[in-house]
């Protein structure tokens, strides 16, 4: 057996399990407090100015769209899944759970791709971490493409969309999770299911956030 990896060792340390709220029968190694997580990260690594920790807190876009997973489970049932930026990989756990044939859960982050592989075997379902860039290969492998909270910056929401719109448009199932971010899109978008999430106040402004699961049309 391969020694624990620089990174699975800090999500163990730095991390305790916890459940979502919307997501009660899941169990998700999560951060307390933003900023502290965030200084160990760069400690850990020697570096300054990293990006933030985004894959150590339960977002409302992931939440609603694993619980929808979870509550649809004809969604995902046999078919090959992908994951987009997926955080903690409570997305991608869902889909196991709700009978996915495969699931891979792609983020650029080695930590978040570390405590996807440890979120996973806690709930018992075998999720593949991958850091492939699928904007640039594209989605063609797979039968569904899931993203939460993808709209929150003007950068990233510049690539994710034409990424998702050419995935439905190759035949895929696309759904995506959104409380209403700044760059969510306006137009050629669709509600399928709305939920009132709990969250922290460590990441948000606020202890409820209504969020959608869309898809594009």
């Amino acid at each position: 057996m391969s020694e624990p990896s620089r990174e699975h060792l800090f999500v163990l340390r730095e991390t305790r399990p916890q459940s979502p709220p919307l997501i009660p029968e899941m169990r998700l190694r999560l951060a307390d407090e933003a900023m502290s997580l965030w200084q160990a990260t760069e400690a850990d690594l020697g570096r300054m100015g990293l990006p933030p920790p985004f894959w150590a807190f339960a977002w409302a876009g992931g939440q609603a769209l694993a619980r929808h997973l979870l509550d649809h489970r004809e969604i995902v049932r046999d078919k090959r899944i992908l994951d987009f930026a997926s955080g903690s990989g409570i997305v991608a756990i869902a889909a196991g759970l709700a009978g996915a044939r495969k699931v891979v859960a792609a983020d650029i982050d080695p930590y978040a791709r570390a405590a996807i592989l440890v979120n996973a075997a806690d709930n018992g379902v075998e999720v593949e971490a991958s850091e492939i860039d699928y904007l640039d290969r594209g989605a063609g492998d797979f039968d569904v493409v899931l993203a939460g909270d993808v709209f929150y910056e003007r950068p990233m929401a510049a690539r994710v969309e034409p990424f998702l719109r050419a995935s439905q448009m190759a035949g895929l199932a696309v759904l995506f999770g959104d409380p209403g971010r700044a760059y969510l899109p306006t137009t050629g978008v669709a509600p399928l299911a709305t939920y009132d999430v709990p969250v922290s106040r460590a990441i948000e402004d606020r202890d409820i956030r209504t969020t959608r699961v869309w898809r594009f049309t």
